[in-house]
C-alpha cells in the first residue's frame, strides 16, 4: 500500500527558549507527532528572552535564504495565557504563526509597517489572509495556558504542512499588530539616530542603520560613551573598536579578534549616533 501523500513544506522555528531547557525539544516533538515527514529549520533559539524585536529582525535577515512556501513559526511570547490573540498569517511568500504582539510584522511590508506607530494595528494588505488560531481540533491537548509554542503554534503549523486549508483553523482576522521597519531615523542635518537591534554570538552589535543610508564612508559613529570614526572593510581591520556593513546590510559595530559588547559594556536597545561627514 502507498503511503498517504505529504505536502513537503519546511517548519521554521525562532524563539527565546535557548537550549538549555526541554521547550525547544517539546515544540518539535509536538511537530512531529503530528507530521513525522516534517522539515524543520532552527532560525534561532537564543533570542533574549521577551525581545519581540529582535526575534522578528532575526528571521527578517534569514527569510530570504529560506524557502519560499515555509511555514514560520516565531515564539516570543510574554502575552501568554492573557487576550492576545494566536494567529495565522498566509502570504505570497510562506505561512507566519505567532502571537499577535509585532512578531507578524517581519511577513509585512516596510511602507505598511512604517505608516503605523509602533504596537499598532494596522489592515493587511489584499496579498495577506490572517486567521486566530480559535479552531482547537488543530491544537494539542489539554493546553497549556503558559506554553502555546507547544500546544497551539506548533501543531498548527504541523496541520498546515499537511496540507489544513488555513480557513479552517478559525475566524479572519483583518488587522495585526506591527513594529516600524528597521531603519534609523534621520534627523535631516546628515544625523542618524540608530539604536542595536541584535548582537550576534561574536558580540558585534549590529544596529538598524541600513547600508543605502550611509551615503560616505566618511562617518563618525557615537555608542556607550565612545566615537568610532570611520568604516572597515572586514572583521579583520584594525585592532581597536570598528564598523562595518555586516552581511545583514546593516551597519555592525565590531572589535576585531574580540567581543564589542562586552569592550563596550552595550546591550540590545542602546543608541546609536551616526553622523555622515
Amino acid at each position: 500500500m502507498e503511503a498517504d501523500p505529504v505536502i513537503s513544506r519546511f517548519i521554521t522555528l525562532t524563539t527565546d527558549f535557548g537550549l538549555s531547557d526541554p521547550y525547544v525539544a517539546s515544540i518539535k516533538g509536538s511537530i512531529y507527532s503530528t507530521n513525522p515527514n516534517a522539515t524543520i529549520i532552527d532560525v534561532s533559539h537564543d533570542i533574549l528572552p521577551q525581545r519581540i524585536e529582535q526575534a522578528a529582525f532575526v528571521l527578517e535577515y534569514a527569510l530570504p535564504y529560506l524557502p519560499k512556501d515555509s511555514i514560520h513559526v516565531l515564539v516570543v511570547d510574554p502575552g501568554v495565557g492573557t487576550n492576545r490573540r494566536a494567529v495565522a498569517l498566509t502570504t505570497p511568500s510562506g505561512t507566519f504563526i505567532a502571537p499577535d504582539n509585532g512578531l507578524l510584522s517581519v511577513a509585512l511590508p516596510d511602507q505598511l509597517r512604517a505608516s503605523a506607530a509602533s504596537l499598532s494595528s494596522v489592515p493587511l494588505p489584499p496579498s495577506h489572509n490572517a486567521y486566530e488560531l480559535t479552531n482547537d481540533t488543530y491544537h494539542r491537548k489539554p493546553v497549556s495556558v503558559t506554553f502555546h509554542g507547544r500546544d497551539i503554534f506548533s501543531p498548527v503549523a504541523a496541520h498546515l504542512s499537511l496540507g489544513v486549508p488555513a480557513e479552517d483553523l478559525g475566524p479572519p482576522v483583518r488587522e495585526v499588530v506591527v513594529i516600524p521597519p528597521f531603519r534609523a531615523a534621520s534627523s535631516g542635518d546628515s544625523t542618524l539616530n540608530a539604536r542595536v537591534v541584535h548582537i550576534d554570538r561574536y558580540g558585534n552589535l549590529i544596529t538598524d542603520v541600513r547600508a543605502e543610508q550611509i551615503t560616505s564612508g566618511d562617518v563618525s559613529i557615537d555608542i556607550s560613551g565612545h566615537t568610532i570614526s570611520s568604516l572597515s572593510r572586514t572583521y579583520a581591520d584594525g585592532s581597536t573598536l570598528t564598523a562595518i556593513v555586516a552581511s545583514t546590510g546593516f551597519l555592525a559595530i565590531v572589535m576585531p579578534n574580540g567581543s564589542a559588547t562586552a569592550e563596550l559594556d552595550a546591550g540590545i536597545g542602546d543608541p546609536v549616533i551616526v553622523r555622515l561627514r
